[in-house]
């Protein structure tokens, strides 16, 4: 249902705050929303020190196997009994390291697909609980960006990111304690290094993380961009605006490539910096180790060498690891700040307090009397849309809504269903408000029939009950005949059981019948329908009225009608303007007015009386 108002620019809104945020925050919550998942994550973590331990532990060995190999070499006697015992124990200990290093990975892996479901349920079940009007400041491709590429980003972020992150932890403490038990002179020659490296890494992370922030940002405007394309293709074409909505995406995907660029060029960086620092400690370690050895410097012999040189990588990987992984974790916090922003969006009321009123869906308790009470509404503060607005319906009538484009008419139906709730006055049925009744309640009664056609992908017959409870295969066929569908569904291969796809295979009008047929399987006991015989033609739309007279008979029912020859026979029609009601009474009484209605009416019928003389 079409609505008057402004939209907002894209990328206003919540996630121009996001844009601001601290990226912290946003780690913090991802971390307290994993909270069911962290004993898993703990046992991971114990065979990442398991992993840890083996690591820090099979130098030292190495150590002994070489010096056994040295000594050996010098006496010309070589144990092989003792090289192999360490040779078997270090093919031990390699494996129970790579068993441990899966396990944890498997648990990380099981983890971050468990907690990716779990987040796209908590967005789907937001979905049907904001409000509508955040969907009408806040572009469709940026919500489903978030659903999919944010979500899909925090996934890959903390499936590798938080296991290399504590293995690089546990690994920088445990080679550094074993580096100072080893040697503790080349134990602070390796450490020389350290300041180097850090001051460079913060250096790099500084610039890096704004530029995945706002990445993540122009993945979602530019989703945004491509669903419009793909909606409007064929005003596209009509207009000769490819070029322009070329030149549109061109810009935005150009500031995407030139950001991403600047993310991953960052990003990047670290890995070739920590390998030079690396590179540097080895040259460092090898040149003092070696004026020690040749100086007999005590508990310096060939395999402590060999073990230190060990050390330092296991020393070094750690600190590109960490920053490996604080690069990914931006990506997360990024991600997390647009996932979180939209969880955090306010939701509708919460109704779980409120009682039921009246019967179920087809009995006959609610009378339909509808009074809209002195309603004030505004979309936002710049401009009000409906003024004063104050009218009586009575059970079983029919009422049209008519007025020039703007005047408020779906608004008012948009009101009537709370699909937006009143700045003032009430809007009461049988004399409930219904901002007392559940929203559930409230949609039960009625029946809706749009403009803007909605097909989804399945069968006919899946679409006609679409979540009408209790509808018989006799309900489907009367209703096939009374929205004039009886050839349409003979000429479907299938027939009921035809697969509609992307609604691309039925016609505009033909959609509109099946909508018109699902709205009387509802056969609730009032209705409202919106230009619901737009996409028919002339002959077709006799006989859907006459469809609709049937369906209306003693129930309250609200037309939205440009075409005033179709609400001729209503019992009262409401002429909106400006958001007031400026006239009101039947087609004959306000034809005898000669007021704006009756100017509408004139014009229309003058047109129509021109097109048939063409």
């Amino acid at each position: 249902m079409s609505a008057q108002k402004a939209r907002r620019p894209r990328g206003m809104g919540v996630h121009e705050k996001m844009a601001k945020g601290e990226m912290n925050k946003s780690l913090v919550k991802i971390g307290q929303s994993m909270r069911r998942y962290w004993p898993a994550i703990f046992v991971s973590f114990f065979f990442i020190v398991g992993y840890v331990v083996i690591a820090v532990i099979a130098p030292n060995i190495l150590k002994d196997l070489t010096n056994t190999i040295v000594s050996g070499a010098e006496s010309r006697t070589i144990d092989m009994d003792k090289i192999s015992g360490f040779g078997t124990t270090l093919a031990i200990l390699y494996v129970v390291s790579a068993l441990s290093n899966f396990t944890s990975s498997f648990i990380m892996t099981t983890v971050a697909q468990r907690y990716t479901h779990s987040l796209r349920k908590q967005i789907t079940e937001k979905i049907n609980v904001v409000p509508l009007n955040y969907f009408d400041t806040n572009s469709t491709g940026d919500i489903l960006s978030i659903l999919t590429n944010d979500v899909d980003q925090i996934s890959q972020s903390f499936q590798q990111s938080l296991s290399m992150l504590v293995s690089a932890l546990f690994m920088l403490v445990g080679s550094l304690i074993a580096m100072f038990i080893t040697s503790w002179q080349l134990a602070f020659v390796a450490l020389a290094t350290l300041p180097i490296m850090a001051i460079l890494l913060m250096v790099i992370l500084k610039f890096a993380g704004p530029q995945f922030m706002k990445r993540q940002l122009l993945v979602g405007e530019v989703d945004g961009i491509v669903e419009e394309n793909y909606n409007g293709q064929l005003i596209i074409k009509v207009f000769n605006a490819e070029d322009k909505m070329t030149s549109t995406f061109d810009k935005k995907n150009n500031e995407l490539r030139k950001t991403m660029f600047k993310a991953e060029f960052f990003g990047g960086l670290m890995q070739p910096v920590m390998n030079y620092m690396s590179y540097v400690a080895y040259a460092a370690v090898c040149v003092v180790g070696g004026l020690l050895l040749s100086s007999s410097t005590p508990g310096i012999t060939m395999g402590t060498i060999t073990a230190f040189l060990m050390y330092v990588n296991l020393f070094q990987s750690p600190l590109t690891q960490i920053a490996q992984a604080m690069n990914s974790l931006q990506n997360a916090a990024a991600s997390g700040a647009r996932v979180f922003g939209f969880l955090g969006v306010e939701e509708l009321e919460d109704e779980t307090n409120k009682r039921v009123h009246f019967a179920p869906l087809g009995d006959e308790e609610l009378q339909g009397k509808v009074e809209f009470d002195h309603i004030k509404f505004s979309y936002d503060s710049t401009r009000e849309i409906i003024h004063d607005f104050s009218a009586d319906i009575k059970p079983g009538m029919k009422v049209a809504i008519v007025g020039p484009t703007g005047a408020g008419k779906t608004t008012m139906v948009n009101l009537l269903m709370r699909f937006y709730e009143t700045n003032a006055g009430d809007i009461k049925i049988d004399g409930v408000p219904v901002k007392e009744m559940t929203r559930e309640e409230l949609h039960a009664q009625f029946a809706m029939v749009l403009q803007d056609t909605w097909i989804f992908d399945g069968t006919l017959k899946e679409n006609l009950i679409y979540n009408t409870p209790d509808v018989t295969d006799e309900d489907i066929k009367n209703v096939i005949h009374d929205a004039h569908l009886t050839h349409f569904v003979r000429s479907l291969p299938g027939g009921l059981n035809y697969v509609i796809k992307d609604g691309g295979s039925i016609s505009g009008g033909q959609k509109q019948l099946i909508t018109i047929a699902r709205a009387m399987l509802k056969k609730s006991p009032m209705l409202i329908l919106d230009e619901a015989t737009s996409n028919v033609d002339t002959r077709t739309e006799e006989k859907i009225q006459e469809a609709m007279d049937r369906l209306t008979a003693n129930k309250t029912s609200f037309v939205i009608a440009h075409r005033l020859s179709t609400i001729k026979n209503a019992d009262l029609i409401l002429v909106m303007k400006d958001g007031n009601i400026i006239e009101q009474g039947n087609h004959d009484e306000l034809m005898k007015q000669n007021g704006f209605y009756a100017s509408l009416y004139n014009s229309q019928f003058n047109l129509e009386s021109d097109a048939v003389m063409e």
